[in-house]
């Protein structure tokens, strides 16, 4: 279990709604990464989320005592995706919103050719989705390193700087990108590259609900069914965890990483002694 004073009921993923970039790859040719705006499909796309995330984090409106703090990529279709979301948010529900650099989207270098990103795109798929560095950009195990340092300030932030009610539920609402959500799941999770690169990406302003499960445990599955899990692209492994998570079996949690990496090793023995190694007693170690 996760050692904090107070943890918060759900963290939230969530990616913005549709951009220009979505739409005309080319936009990126003329317009730098961080300044590709919502289309007016992604507005409503994101006004429609908050709807969806406020009923999440209300119980549709049976929770009284809850709150929202939002974390936020500095991108303005990151930032536009919140204003929209923040319409179905009462100011008094929300005790903090903070922009935070170190969830925004992976670095591809500048301004992007499309015909010279076409090929680059090639090239990842053949060298691997999360070691393949961009030209003049980032690979996604360099957001991964980044998202893992805003892990630790997240923590301090609930630990020690949000002011609320302990007795209220408590939900961190993040808006990002695509692959800074998978990472940060996969660094939730400790998910191995493998399983990472089986991930699909989420659509415009849908979003992970990472929910406190009975044992005090993060889960997808609480929130979420096997089926919208199989579509995210997790294994039958990867989902039988976040299961384990959910109901609190802390015993059954993560043997699979056992099987994955032992499996060809011999059960039979209780120690793995078979004799092979030197002696290291006292006498050895001093001499």
């Amino acid at each position: 279990m996760i050692n904090h004073k107070f943890l918060p009921k759900r963290i939230i993923l969530v990616r913005h709604g549709e951009s220009a970039g979505n739409i005309d790859g080319s936009a990126y040719a003329t317009t730098p990464d961080y300044k590709i705006p919502l289309t007016p499909d992604g507005i409503q796309q994101a006004n429609l989320a908050g709807k969806q995330i406020r009923d999440v984090v209300s119980d549709s409106g049976r929770v009284g005592n809850w709150k929202a703090c939002f974390y936020v990529s500095p991108y303005e279709r990151t930032r536009s995706t919140l204003r929209e979301i923040g319409r179905s948010f009462p100011r008094k529900r929300v005790i903090g919103v903070k922009e935070e650099c170190r969830i925004r989207e992976q670095d591809f270098g500048n301004f992007q050719i499309t015909e010279r990103m076409k090929v680059i795109k090639e090239t990842r798929e053949k060298f691997g989705r999360f070691f393949y560095r961009f030209p003049e950009g980032e690979s996604a195990a360099d957001v991964f390193d980044r998202v893992s340092s805003f892990l630790e300030s997240l923590w301090r932030d609930i630990d020690t700087r949000l002011q609320y009610d302990p007795s209220d539920d408590l939900n961190i609402i993040i808006v990002s990108h695509g692959l800074a959500s998978r990472v940060f799941l996969m660094k939730w999770f400790k998910w191995t590259v493998e399983q990472f690169e089986h991930l699909n990406n989420l659509n415009n302003c849908e979003f992970r609900v990472m929910q406190l499960g009975d044992g005090g445990e993060y889960s997808l599955a609480v929130h979420h069914s096997d089926e919208e899990m199989q579509v995210w692209g997790l294994s039958q492994e990867m989902i039988n965890d976040q299961k384990c998570r959910a109901n609190g079996a802390l015993t059954e949690k993560c043997e699979w990483y056992l099987d994955g990496f032992f499996d060809h090793l011999a059960t039979d023995s209780d120690d793995g002694d078979d004799g092979e190694f030197e002696d290291c007693s006292a006498e050895k170690i001093d001499s």
